[in-house]
């Protein structure tokens, strides 16, 4: 990961968080993509999405996520989970810090929903 990016790992304490949490494992398990996840914007709409790989098209799941939000008019985020076997990769970052709202946070965790990091960007 890239600079500018505090890392942690723990349970997170909102249930707001705990929420995203479950909303992109559940796109996950819906789709059996290779990753889930979920943003919740600065309105409290959360949009959860799942990885997209077509011959013409490859999206990480992050990037559908905040396209959605984006699409329905989103003006920041607040948080992000990501589900998956990797770390959010420095593009999907990228892609948070274009929309985030102050001090979002993302969350890795593993298809079980235990929480591999924390980062604060």
């Amino acid at each position: 990961m890239s600079g500018g990016a505090a890392e942690h790992a723990s349970t997170p304490d909102d249930p707001e968080n705990l929420k995203l949490i479950t909303l992109a494992r559940a796109a996950l398990g819906r789709t059996g993509a290779a990753q889930g996840a979920a943003v919740r914007d600065t309105e409290g709409r959360a949009y959860a999405a799942a990885s997209v790989h077509l011959e013409h098209l490859t999206l990480s799941a992050v990037a559908v996520a905040v396209a959605l939000a984006v699409s329905s008019g989103a003006g920041g985020l607040e948080a992000v989970a990501l589900v998956a076997a990797q770390e959010p990769s420095d593009s999907d970052l990228d892609v948070v810090r274009d929309l985030a709202a102050d001090g979002v946070v993302v969350w890795w965790t593993d298809a079980r929903g235990t929480v591999q990091s924390m980062i604060e960007l």
